[in-house]
């Protein structure tokens, strides 16, 4: 194993992306995500996909989006057998970083209710769970 270096994604990246996504990430409750959704936010926002790479390889990422107001993070995700290696900690680091360089004043995170692992992370990370609001979606 090298050294993990973080950057945004190049958009020949994206297909390895969604294939990461397959083994790392959070998919049970929800539909798949398409090459068509994850070249729209590259193309609207090159920054926005952040990527852990140990030399070629994908070991993490998280989407650090920002809406002109607040800024959301989506899809953390950490190889599984890179797990408890600080990868995570360095991607949420560098989310922090990016949208407060833009102006973001809040961050919030989408972490599924039974994903365990993933509270302890948000919480060493600084985060709490918001229990007075319910998320709800529309599929397109």
């Amino acid at each position: 194993m090298g050294e993990v270096v973080l950057r945004a994604a190049e958009s020949r990246e994206l297909g390895a992306v969604l294939r990461f996504w397959l083994t790392a990430a959070e998919n049970a409750s929800r539909p798949a995500d398409t090459p068509a959704a994850v070249a729209a936010l590259h193309l609207r926002d090159p920054d926005a996909l952040i990527l852990a790479l140990d030399g070629d390889e994908i070991v993490g990422t998280v989407i650090a989006g920002w809406d002109g107001w607040r800024c959301h993070l989506y899809r953390l995700a950490v190889a599984p057998a890179r797990r408890r290696a600080g990868i995570g900690r360095a991607l949420v680091d560098a989310a922090e970083q990016r949208c407060r360089a833009l102006g973001g004043t809040r961050m919030d995170a989408m972490v599924l209710d039974d994903n365990e692992a993933a509270h302890a992370i948000w919480a060493a990370r600084g985060y709490r769970r918001q229990d007075d609001w319910s998320r709800w979606i529309k599929q397109f």
